[in-house]
């Protein structure tokens, strides 16, 4: 029996009785929906809608059909349910009889999944935090272990100064971090629950708003019902930080198939994340590197979807918003599968760090220090600037480097170098120049790594409520 039936007179179209049907993606939402379906009786039992043991019958119905669907995935393949609503409701009845049907009192499916929604996205949250801070863990440990290790930095793809191998992967746990603060605020601006609510305009029975909240683990209820039966922003937020979190992947998968090409050599891909060729023998190809880059599309399309579907919608609930689920189940699982990947990639990559450091001494990298060298004894950094780029200019004609040249050279392009400017040209004293706070000096990257490792401890750990994904 359908949950709306007793007003039509004729059977829908099978066509389109099979096509608007929304269980085969929205059965994720089981767990969530028992959970709030627990809270919803308790409700009732509270406003004398339910008596005791109508109560205790869907409490056990719920935690029967909870335990069937994680007991048999078969379960699940109800071709007649018309959405994970529709299919709690039948299963509730075939299990206890007719009092099932009780459970729905007061309560319209426009709510229920908008408080479905809400519980899902929060245990993707919870669950993207811990997987995040086990990603920046795996680049911390890194950093630690690369040391003093040197490597050029770029700009417009070109060597533009070097660093730290520590600093460039610090780089990365900032971005990610920013990540977590935007997926942790999602998370407490979501945090607040529909139920109650009804079909647009409130519940229809006196339910304790407040209770059900509590019981879910949300800080409190909806303030309107008109909105919390509109309301997707929580969706749009969370897919819009999931596409900016892919972006940063995007980027980090990147620049990690450039090092590890031939032509940079400064990382070799771990064999247990990469793939051969069927044609070429030697071949050994970034493949999770490529769909990391690959995936980024996928969630920001997700994201764009998302605001398309909702910008023309009045209010309240439209069955548009049934469209908004996929894109938000897209994103999510793409994320949820990617980030233990990229951790367990950077844990295994090795980095050539001769190589890498051969590289931060070519180029002219020290370019900028001897100005700084200039600058340092009372030169004007523009005329200093022009100075150095002469010394790179009479380098190029001699086929040498920066250090290469002579004292006289020096003197000749400015009297105040002296010999001590080929202890400025050397590498470590070109790192160590950049002595301010987020510069890549060995004791700046140190503080650096350790209040990363206090930002990574302090994310938030999957805090109680409702979890599918754990």
């Amino acid at each position: 029996m359908k949950m709306w039936s007793g007003r039509f007179g004729e059977p829908l179209d099978p066509s389109f009785e099979k096509w608007q049907r929304s269980f085969d993606f929205d059965k994720r939402l089981l767990p969530y929906e028992l959970a709030a379906s627990g809270a919803h009786a308790r409700a009732l039992r509270e406003a004398g809608i339910l008596t005791a043991d109508e109560l205790i019958a869907i409490l056990q119905g719920l935690d029967e059909i909870g335990k069937l669907a994680s007991l048999s995935p078969e379960f699940l393949n109800d071709q007649d349910a018309e959405d994970v609503h529709h299919f709690v409701e039948k299963q509730l009845v075939a299990l206890i009889g007719d009092v099932g049907y009780k459970l729905h009192s007061g309560r319209s499916r426009n709510e229920q999944i908008a408080t479905d929604l809400r519980l899902y996205v929060r245990a993707s949250i919870d669950h993207l935090l811990v997987d995040t801070a086990s990603l920046c863990d795996a680049i911390l440990d890194r950093a630690e272990q690369a040391g003093t290790a040197a490597m050029p930095s770029y700009t417009h793809l070109q060597r533009a100064e070097p660093v730290l191998v520590a600093h460039w992967l610090l780089a990365y746990c900032e971005m990610f971090l920013r990540d977590v603060s935007r997926l942790a605020d999602c998370r407490m601006r979501l945090n607040v629950c529909p139920l109650g609510s009804g079909a647009v305009a409130g519940a229809t029975l006196p339910l304790n708003r407040k209770a059900m909240a509590t019981e879910l683990g949300f800080d409190g209820p909806t303030a309107n019902s008109i909105d919390s039966t509109a309301d997707r922003d929580f969706a749009i937020e969370f897919v819009h930080a999931l596409s900016l979190f892919a972006l940063h992947l995007s980027r980090w998968a990147e620049e990690m198939i450039l090092f590890s090409s031939q032509e940079y050599s400064f990382i070799q891909l771990p064999e247990a994340y990469s793939t051969g060729s069927s044609a070429m023998p030697q071949k050994r190809n970034p493949d999770l590197l490529e769909l990391a880059r690959g995936k980024a599309g996928r969630v920001i399309g997700d994201a764009i979807a998302l605001q398309v579907t909702l910008k023309g919608l009045p209010l309240a609930y439209n069955k548009d918003l049934q469209e908004t689920q996929e894109s938000l189940f897209s994103a999510t699982e793409t994320m949820l599968a990617l980030v233990p990947l990229v951790t367990g990639w950077m844990r295994n990559v090795e980095f050539n760090y001769d190589r890498m450091s051969e590289a931060s001494q070519s180029g002219f990298m020290n370019a900028w220090a001897a100005a700084t060298y200039l600058v340092k004894r009372g030169v004007p950094f523009r005329l200093a600037h022009e100075q150095v780029g002469k010394a790179v200019r009479l380098c190029l004609d001699k086929n040498c480097r920066l250090e290469d040249l002579a004292l006289a050279d020096w003197q000749a392009l400015n009297p105040a170098f002296s010999g001590d400017i080929f202890e400025h040209l050397k590498l470590e004293s070109v790192i160590a120049i950049h002595n301010v706070p987020g510069g890549t000096a060995a004791s700046r990257v140190r503080e650096a790594l350790a209040e990363a490792r206090q930002k990574v401890e302090s994310i938030p750990v999957i805090r109680g409520g409702v979890h599918a994904h754990a």
